[in-house]
């Protein structure tokens, strides 16, 4: 499997459902009618996604969007940016204020809701056990995280901070 199969999954499983957790169980049964060798392949092409999203910026809007946000909350986030396509996963990696103009976003900012999906990162996980009825083997990915960015190495809680460098978010959170 490659990224953009994997992308063509995330909308096929999209073009079926709305919300984060069940795009990811969509993709997770779409997966699932795939060989067992693609599942597998499926879960190092998730992580490496989820490995290039690993950067100070988008914790930041993470932080923003979801009143703040820890190490599994980062991977929570970041899955359900990956349940939202791939566009949107691209354009918030080049911008992550460019979040603001999301749906789902102006709609957590107005209900309180936060933007998690834990379920995305087992997308691979769950099909191979649907497929094959067996976990999916230890060696089956690798995670290299890259050094986070120190140009952004402050404390998220400074909202003046937070505003000048991502200020369409800031102020659709602001309280």
């Amino acid at each position: 499997m490659d990224p953009n199969t994997f992308w063509t999954l995330i909308a096929d499983a999209r073009a079926r459902a709305s919300d984060a957790g069940a795009v990811a169980s969509e993709a997770a049964a779409l997966l699932a009618a795939r060989p067992p060798a693609e599942i597998v392949a499926a879960q190092q092409v998730l992580w490496d996604l989820l490995t290039h999203s690993y950067r100070n910026p988008l914790w930041a809007a993470a932080y923003l969007i979801n009143g703040g946000c820890s190490d599994d909350g980062f991977d929570y986030f970041r899955g359900w940016l990956l349940t939202q396509g791939r566009s949107v996963f691209e354009s918030a990696l080049a911008d992550p204020d460019s979040l603001a103009a999301s749906p789902a976003v102006v709609a957590a900012a107005e209900s309180g809701a936060e933007l998690e999906c834990e379920a995305a990162l087992n997308i691979a996980w769950d099909a191979h056990l649907r497929a094959t009825g067996m976990k999916l083997p230890e060696d089956a990915f690798t995670i290299d995280y890259p050094e986070l960015d120190p140009d952004w190495d402050f404390d998220f809680d400074d909202g003046a901070e937070l505003a000048a460098r991502l200020p369409r978010l800031a102020a659709l959170f602001a309280a």
